[in-house]
């Protein structure tokens, strides 16, 4: 197998990449002919990192024919489970895979900032931090007169129903 010209962490990114594709060339029983690496160059050209499926069940075959495969097109082999093969083949004429060199588009929430649900952010709508309410600096103010503490509540008082709370 040819030697890996990329890190280890830009093939797990490339595995990564490749785990929703599915594959778009299948290699029968005939094994690698002319016309199969034909078409998987095709499809390099076109996507850069393809799957490949292999039919039948020597797996030394199937090792075989993804060196084969790796050496003939100068792909690099990316991972190998099963039936499947990954490779890579860098295109200069598309943009890279690994391209990170473009910001992230996920908007970040700073920890001071206030959640704002998305149906207000759509809307334009944003939400401010409420500031807590405080205690009046007055120490009289804060003794409980007779009046306040003659309005405990009852058993009945807390059965009571509460308002629905208020939508946005």
């Amino acid at each position: 197998m040819p030697t890996l010209n990329i890190s280890i962490q830009q093939r797990n990114d490339l595995r990564a990449a490749a785990h929703s594709l599915r594959p778009v060339v299948q290699i029968g029983d005939k094994g690698v002919s002319d016309a199969v690496l034909k078409e998987i160059d095709v499809h390099l050209n076109a996507h850069q990192l393809i799957k490949i499926r292999v039919a039948g069940d020597d797996r030394e075959s199937r090792l075989a024919a993804f060196d084969t495969i790796c050496s003939s097109l100068q792909a690099e082999p990316i991972h190998h489970i099963g039936k499947i093969l990954t490779i890579y083949r860098r295109n200069v004429e598309r943009p890279d895979l690994l391209d990170t060199s473009e910001p992230a588009t996920r908007a970040v929430r700073k920890g001071n900032e206030p959640y704002t649900p998305k149906k207000l952010a759509a809307v334009g709508v944003t939400k401010t931090k409420k500031k807590p309410s405080r205690q009046p600096s007055n120490p009289a103010s804060r003794v409980a007169t007779a009046d306040t503490q003659s309005r405990k509540r009852t058993p009945s008082s807390l059965s009571k129903p509460r308002k629905p709370a208020k939508p946005y």
